[in-house]
């Protein structure tokens, strides 16, 4: 069972609100005409004032990316808008992390909004042609239908791309549509510096510029919409949700809300984050707390294990999934992500020696930063994790193995994957 809800107090603007208040029918995708009558696409009346004063209110409310790093906005809009010549805005809406469904909810469901906010960026950096980067089938035809109700100025083109888990990177980003494969290069240069056909190129994640379209329309809600995140919630046990909530959020709030209230760990960020164990439900929403924990919010998805979900077994299975989803042209990443997955299945069924957790501790050190993009990160954060937090349930499993862990170590991600609702 899938749903979607808001904890955002009445009357606070949100992504989420003008579905769950019956503004058209479950299922279907906003129309031009309801976004316009609720204040979408604005004009831009003396527009280099605007957008400048826009620009500083994205600043001044701290607004970082959704797409898993979180790295402020205004930084990446300020360094495309002083590069030289005129520049690229590209909407990321490939969703790599198999448990987070909030971007392709987004596209299917409101692709006005996301191309507000290309609209609103390219003129802040004076960009002359926008993208919208996909995967998926059905969001690929609402942004065409809402392309065709409301032609935009500027060059929007709609590039589509094979679902894996480096298609979303920014440089996999550039490097398709540029007619290459979906996978990473070598940085620098970045794509800000030099990114789509040779341009200075602002990848944005596309939750990011719907929130600045909101920001434009709500300005004296700025801070709240900047404060706010879509978040997915699942786990094997319990309902799977996608929910719009105010930063610093309790986890165990939001476990409670769909059935995991009885969850001993979670897993943070989707693949990027890590394992949580004891403590977990102390921590908040919040992406500077999560990372003084040793996590990362990422984007956004939680995935939470209940008492007879066995953590060695979900570690195994996310190792598995990315040393399967390596682009394979990083001998570190290739080596790396293969010998955790290796020896995490080892220990999982009993079969590894005394010298498997050294070997885990060490390599979980020494990976990370080596590969060109964060899955060889991402794989070394969640044994680090687990070693952190299930020691015990590491030694026990090595010893004897674990019924649990039998069937552990699939590649096709789907204890994690969770439906678009």
């Amino acid at each position: 069972m899938t749903g979607v809800f808001s904890l955002l107090p009445e009357g606070r603007p949100g992504l989420l609100a003008p579905l769950l208040s019956g503004a058209w029918l479950s299922g279907g995708s906003e129309d031009a005409s309801r976004y316009l009558a609720a204040g979408g696409y604005a004009p831009l009346t003396a527009p280099d004032r605007l957008l400048d004063r826009l620009l500083d209110r994205i600043a001044a409310v701290g607004l970082r990316g959704r797409g898993g790093a979180g790295f402020p906005t205004a930084v990446k809009i300020h360094a495309v808008r002083d590069a030289p010549g005129p520049p690229v805005v590209v909407a990321n809406g490939e969703e790599g992390e198999p448990g987070s469904v909030k971007d392709r909810w987004l596209l299917r469901h409101r692709p006005h909004v996301v191309l507000d906010g290309i609209r609103l960026v390219a003129a802040m950096t004076g960009a002359e042609r926008g993208c919208v980067y996909l995967s998926d089938g059905p969001a690929e035809r609402a942004v065409r239908r809402a392309l065709a109700e409301c032609p935009p100025r500027l060059r929007i083109d709609v590039v589509r791309t094979e679902h894996t888990y480096v298609a979303g990177e920014e440089t996999a980003v550039v490097r398709r549509i540029d007619g290459g494969p979906a996978l990473p290069t070598a940085k620098p240069p970045r794509p800000f510096e030099r990114g789509v056909g040779g341009a200075p190129t602002l990848v944005a994640n596309v939750e990011t510029l719907a929130r600045i379209a909101l920001m434009y329309s709500r300005p004296e809600a700025a801070g709240a919409v900047a404060g706010t995140h879509l978040v997915t919630l699942s786990g094997v046990r319990g309902a799977s949700a996608l929910a719009e909530v105010p930063a610093g959020t309790h986890l165990k709030v939001l476990a409670d809300l769909c059935g995991h209230g009885r969850a001993q760990a979670v897993l943070l960020g989707g693949l990027f984050g890590g394992l949580h164990g004891t403590g977990w439900t102390d921590l908040p929403l919040d992406h500077d707390r999560l990372r003084a924990a040793g996590g990362g919010l990422g984007c956004g998805a939680l995935h939470f294990l209940h008492p007879e979900d066995c953590p060695v077994a979900v570690a195994t299975e996310a190792a598995a999934y990315l040393a399967a989803q390596s682009a394979r042209q990083c001998g570190v990443c290739v080596s790396g992500t293969g010998a955790l997955a290796r020896t995490l299945t080892a220990v999982a069924r009993g079969q590894a020696g005394d010298e498997a957790a050294d070997k885990l501790h060490r390599w979980s050190r020494q990976l990370p930063g080596r590969g060109a993009c964060g899955l060889l990160d991402a794989a070394a954060r969640i044994v680090a994790t687990l070693l952190a937090h299930f020691p015990d349930h590491v030694d026990a499993h090595r010893r004897s193995g674990c019924p649990a862990c039998e069937g552990a170590a699939p590649e096709d991600g789907r204890r994690f994957t969770v439906p678009v609702p």
